[in-house]
């Protein structure tokens, strides 16, 4: 994992084009606020503010984002909330994370979730919870290899799929 840089601007938009084309706008954090970054220096500058609590949105909390590389390429992205709100519980999570589509089944899902983990347990959180579709099979295997102990699946409404939760003891963790 690797902290946002401007270095890795072409790979991140690559990577960010494949979740669109798959229509995956929910996986890109900044769409859906009332002031988006307008370019990707914005983007980055906005998640190193969000990280120090500054800038933030009406009702958001400090939140770590990295990125995770493979030989310099942009694999995926993961989001570390430092604290959970009423919402985080119920959907979020304290980890929220997302593989390119063309490297999916190749193993970062689990290394992302593990590495973001112990940069979890650096900002003090020692116990995080992780939540994800109950149709995302592959998400449910990868934070249950992680440690995951499922606590419940939240009813989201409107044809939705439930939200599963699981807990992770930071303290277990080596």
């Amino acid at each position: 994992l690797v902290p946002l840089s401007l270095k890795y601007r072409e790979s991140f938009l690559e990577a960010v084009k494949e979740m669109r084309e798959e229509n995956r706008k929910d996986i890109i954090f900044w769409e859906g606020i009332s002031a988006p970054p307008e370019d990707f220096e914005e983007y980055v500058q906005l998640r190193t503010d969000h990280a120090l609590g500054k800038n933030l949105p009406e009702g958001w909390i400090p939140a770590t984002t990295f990125w995770l590389l493979d030989e310099g390429e942009v694999m995926g992205e993961v989001n570390i909330r430092h604290e959970l709100t009423e919402f985080l519980r119920t959907i979020g999570g304290h980890i929220g994370y997302w593989i390119r589509p063309s490297k999916r089944k190749q193993g970062y899902g689990k290394d992302i979730l593990r590495l973001a983990l112990e940069e979890a347990k650096k900002i003090g959180l020692e116990r995080v919870l992780v939540t994800c579709d109950e149709t995302n099979i592959g998400s449910k295997k990868i934070i249950e290899a992680n440690g995951g102990v499922f606590e419940k699946a939240n009813e989201m409404g409107d044809g939705e799929p439930k939200k599963l939760a699981f807990w992770i003891d930071l303290d277990e963790k080596q």
